[in-house]
């Protein structure tokens, strides 16, 4: 077994967590206002000073300060200072959907009708759902007591229509945090009209915080077997390939700056990573890791786990340092990695992906764990 494997093992067999001595916390207050209202900024605590913030402007985590191997607080998520930076920061950290990730072919057939979606007219890609997509929107917030969990649920009612997109569809979106040092996400939609949906969270990470440089060190191992290649537009061509012998084999825990500094033509094309990648033994309902990501210099580790297919990852490939983050310093290439769970890209357009239809009746239900450690 490698240093690095045996690492990775010894922090999962050290994770359960001891006795708590009080219940985590959950405030909500005023973050800044807005033309269309008062956003709304929740903080979570819990025993062990772990704190994660989410501000009600699409439901965007701003912070996640967990210690480092000797106890050294950090925000581990990339973002910028003060509620009018955020304000201009849409997307980072956020609830994103309708559609989250790319549809392509100008839109979507369902039930034989064909949707068109807004998109780039050259490409005829939506990405993201189209603008606005919910990352701009101002979601609905009330404190939500989970249990042994202190929570906050965003809520979002969009119009049927919304971006050429069907039904009305009603979002929840619950955040919780526990005494596990484990923040979770859990998803409910509905809809009044047959539709389709691909929700997750455009987290982006840097568990050495941004002070501490791009990921390039971070070590990243995925549970998947297989990976979807893209066209020249990085939409899925619908072939799901094996990881074995390519760029995006992280069966086992290896450096992000291999695959970033790949030659390989898809890693040329995406200027990094920015690839779906095929969670093994996904059930529907099930929770599973999908990711693991360790920074060596800080010690902390991350375990994403999640009920979804699929796991985006995205190594902020194109920012190019015009965003000043507050800090005395800017956000550029590679300074953090997006983990963004979630259902195929195009599914709508490839009938062999996991569906991604909800119709009038049913819950569109998931659910995305990020498991804070240190090795």
């Amino acid at each position: 077994m490698t240093r690095i494997a045996g690492l990775f093992l010894i922090a999962a067999m050290a994770a359960a967590p001891l006795p708590a001595a009080a219940e985590p916390t959950a405030e909500i207050a005023d973050f800044g206002q807005a033309e269309d209202g008062t956003v709304k900024l929740v903080t979570l605590r819990n025993d062990n000073g772990m704190v994660v913030r989410i501000s009600s402007r699409g439901g965007t985590i701003t912070e996640i300060l967990v210690p480092d191997r000797d106890g050294n607080f950090g925000n581990v998520v990339l973002g910028v200072t003060g509620f009018e930076a955020w304000e201009k920061l849409i997307g980072f950290n956020a609830i994103t959907g309708r559609y989250a990730n790319r549809i392509g072919n100008g839109g979507f057939t369902l039930d034989g009708t064909f949707y068109p979606l807004p998109g780039n007219p050259n490409t005829k890609v939506t990405l993201h759902g189209g603008f606005p997509s919910f990352a701009a929107k101002l979601f609905e917030t009330r404190l939500e007591p989970a249990g042994e969990r202190a929570g906050a649920t965003f809520r979002l009612v969009s119009p049927d229509g919304d971006n050429g997109f069907p039904g009305e569809l009603t979002l929840d979106v619950t955040y919780s945090l526990g005494n596990d040092d484990t923040l979770r996400l859990d998803y409910t939609a509905t809809t009044t009209k047959p539709t389709v949906v691909n929700l997750t969270n455009h987290a982006y990470f840097n568990l050495g915080t941004h002070r501490g440089g791009p990921v390039y060190d971070h070590v990243l191992q995925v549970f998947a077997s297989r990976w979807t290649p893209t066209d020249e537009h990085q939409v899925p061509t619908g072939e799901l390939r094996p990881v074995e012998g390519s760029p995006f084999d992280f069966r086992q825990p290896r450096r992000l700056l291999e695959t970033i500094y790949s030659t390989d033509p898809q890693v040329l094309l995406a200027r990094g990573l920015d690839h779906n990648f095929v969670i093994d033994g996904h059930d529907g309902h099930s929770l599973r890791p999908a990711v693991r990501l360790w920074d060596p210099e800080s010690g902390r580790q991350l375990e994403v786990r999640t009920t979804e297919p699929g796991v985006q990852l995205y190594s902020t490939n194109g920012i190019g340092g015009t965003i000043d983050a507050g800090d005395g310093m800017t956000i550029r290439q590679s300074d953090a990695l997006a983990i963004e769970t979630q259902h195929f890209p195009d599914s709508p357009n490839k009938p062999h992906f996991p569906s991604t239809t909800l119709r009038p009746g049913e819950t569109f239900r998931s659910t995305t764990e990020f498991a804070f450690s240190t090795d």
